[in-house]
């Protein structure tokens, strides 16, 4: 924690700010010691799997359903600032940041290093939003739209808006928390402003819920160009990764912003980001699922939260929301998960939907304006059935396993990736 006034701008080692969930808090009620859900829950009914048994994936370079946009304001006229149209798409790999200004040197140095595609100098750091603390992303609109996941990088009353002064924020932050689109919010950094939200689009990398532009940020007091974003390609990912972490300041940070899945036997690897999708499952240590035990924890834990509010960015032990719930209750028994959905989905081997076994975790696709970001996730619980905090105004509760089109895929947890996840964005 930090003096008040000043937590508006600390950088928490990453956008995400992982905090590990404290352990406490009185049951709703007690929950027996169960191998799985159906000893507790002897009533439910067995659910049919779906038909297709594999996850559904979405890869780089998806696009939008036909007819889709990004959901923006009408507030753009012949005097809104006008923005260069997107030129490129580019995977955001990397973020390099740090608690202070970065020198603009060493935005030249990254871009000379082989198997760089591009890098921006921006501000990122985490801030009060209607007094929800998230990350936000202060940028040039012309240059960072190119980073953005694609549906969103395409919206030019998105980036004329912020341009203009306001704020964009995700879907899932506008929908669950109730943003007015067309309103303002107050944006909490070293100082306070009314900032209006002038659309609702997913920047595609995870834990980012809101960007402003340059102007905005230093307002808000955000340190000039503490943060670089970086591309890169594909083969180069890996051994950038140690070369950027060495060129970087010592107070600065480097934050991957996707995993490379290696799947043994296949002729390459893929890259598994939030922009513009991310795939569940990784393969890059390998497997160790949970013990029965720590699994029997984790699942006495969620279920004893049934019926407890879902508040958007709620981590317990009252209140939660999806992911909230999901760090919540791996950490009871011992497992370090990171905070957001799309890095959970990082935290183990897929699993078909056929072999699924409790405490497996299930992930969803539910932001129309990012269609391959993973948005939502569930603890399976067996027989068909799953946990979750669904949404405002709804308590975390046991409904059948979905396994329609939003469906993207199932991991089985495995603790020493989980922690290395987390690790990597904490």
């Amino acid at each position: 924690m930090v003096p008040a006034g000043m937590a508006g701008i600390a950088v928490l080692g990453t956008l995400t700010g992982v905090l590990v969930a404290v352990a406490g808090g009185a049951p709703r009620s007690a929950a027996p010691h169960v191998a799985s859900p159906a000893a507790a829950y002897p009533g439910l009914p067995r659910q049919a799997a779906a038909a297709d048994d594999g996850p559904v994936l979405s890869y780089p370079g998806s696009g939008a359903p036909a007819g889709f946009s990004v959901l923006a304001a009408s507030l753009l006229s012949a005097t809104s600032p006008k923005v260069a149209p997107l030129r490129r798409s580019l995977q955001a790999d990397f973020l390099i940041v740090s608690p202070s200004s970065l020198p603009r040197s060493v935005l030249g140095t990254v871009l000379r290093q082989h198997g760089v595609l591009a890098a921006e100098q921006i501000e990122a750091v985490r801030m009060a939003i209607n007094g929800k603390y998230t990350a936000v992303l202060g940028v040039d609109p012309s240059v960072f739209r190119s980073f953005a996941a694609r549906p969103t990088a395409k919206s030019d009353a998105l980036w004329s808006g912020v341009a203009g002064g306001g704020i964009a924020v995700s879907y899932t932050m506008g929908r669950l928390d109730r943003l007015p689109l067309g309103g303002t919010v107050r944006a909490a950094g070293k100082r306070t402003e009314q900032l209006r939200v002038v659309a609702f689009g997913t920047m595609g990398i995870g834990g980012v819920d809101a960007v402003v532009s340059h102007a905005v940020a230093r307002s808000l007091g955000m340190p000039p160009g503490n943060a670089i974003v970086v591309s890169a390609r594909l083969a180069d990912i890996k051994p950038l990764a140690g070369t950027l972490a060495r060129l970087a300041p010592r107070n600065a940070s480097v934050e991957p912003l996707m995993t490379v899945v290696e799947h043994p036997g296949s002729p390459g690897t893929q890259a598994s980001g939030s922009n513009p999708g991310t795939v569940p499952g990784s393969g890059t240590i390998p497997a160790a699922s949970a013990t029965s035990a720590q699994l029997n924890v984790m699942l006495r834990a969620a279920l004893s939260r049934l019926g407890l509010p879902y508040v958007w960015g709620g981590s317990g032990p009252r209140v939660f929301d999806c992911s909230g719930l999901v760090q919540w209750s791996f950490a009871q028994a011992g497992i370090t998960m990171p905070r957001v959905a799309a890095d959970q989905a990082r935290t183990g081997p897929a699993v078909p939907a056929g072999q699924l076994s409790p405490g497996d975790l299930l992930f969803y696709h539910t932001d129309p304006t990012a269609p391959g970001y993973i948005s939502h996730v569930a603890i399976y619980l067996g027989r068909g059935w799953m946990e979750q905090a669904p949404q405002p105004g709804e308590n975390v509760e046991i409904v059948p396993a979905d396994f329609g089109s939003e469906f993207a895929g199932a991991i089985q947890v495995n603790p020493r990736l989980a922690a290395s996840v987390a690790a990597g964005i904490a």
